[in-house]
């Protein structure tokens, strides 16, 4: 059994025992977080989210992604702007599916 959830304004397609990795959620390692706004689970889907489904995760780890190097550049103006930037995000490891 599978459901798809949506968390962050992304969406996930979820098993039992799935590790994904989310935006930041507000949550300590260890914690348990339920997301409630599934869209599909067990054959039927919501419109736009399943009533009393449920999917449960354990947070695994709250980390930084790698970093990516932004740059933009304007030829002939001397205009240059570098930034970099790292993406925070939860690792999730699903343990129940509610339907």
């Amino acid at each position: 059994m599978y459901a798809i959830l949506e968390t962050g304004g992304k969406q996930y397609k979820v098993e039992v025992g799935t590790t994904l990795y989310v935006e930041k959620l507000e949550a300590n390692e260890g914690d348990k977080v339920t997301f409630d706004k599934v869209l599909y689970v067990n054959g039927q889907a919501g419109a736009p989210y399943v009533k009393g489904a449920t999917v449960t995760a354990k947070v695994e780890k709250q980390g930084r992604g790698k970093k990516i190097i932004v740059f933009k550049y304007k030829p002939k103006k001397k205009e240059h702007n570098k930034k970099g930037h790292r993406q925070s995000y939860t690792k999730l490891t699903v343990e129940a599916i509610n339907a």
